[in-house]
């Protein structure tokens, strides 16, 4: 089965992302913060990454650059999910190590067949 790991600080946004990508037939692993996407991602290692960009501890870009830094999770997507939709922000989002960029609010649609894209390219990689 498919591992994700979804790193949100809002409990609403958490639940409903994790239970609708359940529902797709995805396992889901769930961080609220900086510390524990770390902790999560070493002894669980997911196959995805969803991240939130605004969190209070560490924003989303420093914890990808540290993610993706760790051995074996350089080719491990990371599709930010962020509510920053100014110009620049997706920009900025990529060049942080992000492989995908998904505003908020979602589009639950768009948000599965980006997760099933990347799957299927780190599939064929």
């Amino acid at each position: 089965m498919t591992l994700i790991l979804l790193v949100e600080d809002d409990l609403l946004n958490r639940e409903m992302i994790g239970r609708y990508l359940q529902l797709q037939g995805f396992e889901v692993i769930t961080a609220v913060d900086g510390a524990q996407a770390v902790e999560r991602a070493q002894s669980q290692l997911p196959d995805l990454i969803l991240m939130d960009i605004n969190m209070p501890d560490m924003d989303g870009y420093t914890l990808t650059a540290t993610i993706k830094a760790m051995p074996g999770f350089e080719r491990t997507p990371i599709l930010a999910l962020t509510a920053n939709v100014m110009r620049g922000d997706k920009e900025k989002t990529l060049e942080a190590g992000c492989d995908g960029y998904i505003q908020k609010p979602l589009d639950i649609d768009q948000l599965i067949r980006e997760v099933e894209r990347f799957l299927l390219r780190r599939t064929n990689a």
